[in-house]
C-alpha cells in the first residue's frame, strides 16, 4: 500500500468521529441554529427552538463541544453556546481533498 493511500486512510480514521457527530438530525439542527445566532444561545433557548428537552439538548451540546463544533462562554450564571466549526471543517476538507487526489491519480 502506498504512503499516500495510508495517509488518506488515516484521514478517514480521524474523520469518523466528526462524521458520526453530523449524522444526528438534532445536532444538525443545533449547528444551523447556532450559525444563525452568532452571539450564542443558552440551553433553554436552543431547546425552545428545536423542540427537544433540556437534558436532550445538553447531551447534544456536550457531543458537539467534545468534537470541536461548538464552544461555551459563561455569561452570568448561564452558558452560551457558540459555533466554532472551523477546525472540524478543515479536517473534513482535508479528507475530501485526499480522496479527490486518490481518484484523480487513479484515472
Amino acid at each position: 500500500m502506498s504512503k499516500q493511500i495510508e495517509q488518506t486512510l488515516q484521514k478517514f480514521k480521524e474523520g469518523i468521529p466528526l462524521l458520526e457527530v453530523l449524522t444526528d438530525e438534532s445536532r444538525q439542527a443545533i449547528i444551523m441554529l447556532l450559525a444563525q445566532n452568532k452571539s450564542g444561545l443558552n440551553v433553554n433557548a436552543i431547546s425552545s427552538h428545536i423542540n427537544l428537552s433540556r437534558p436532550a439538548v445538553s447531551h447534544h451540546l456536550k457531543v458537539l463541544k467534545q468534537s470541536g463544533f461548538i464552544n461555551s462562554e459563561k455569561k452570568g450564571v448561564e452558558n452560551y453556546y457558540i459555533l466554532t466549526i472551523r477546525k472540524p471543517l478543515e479536517q473534513l476538507k482535508s479528507l475530501i481533498a485526499a480522496v479527490e487526489d486518490q481518484c484523480n491519480g487513479s484515472q
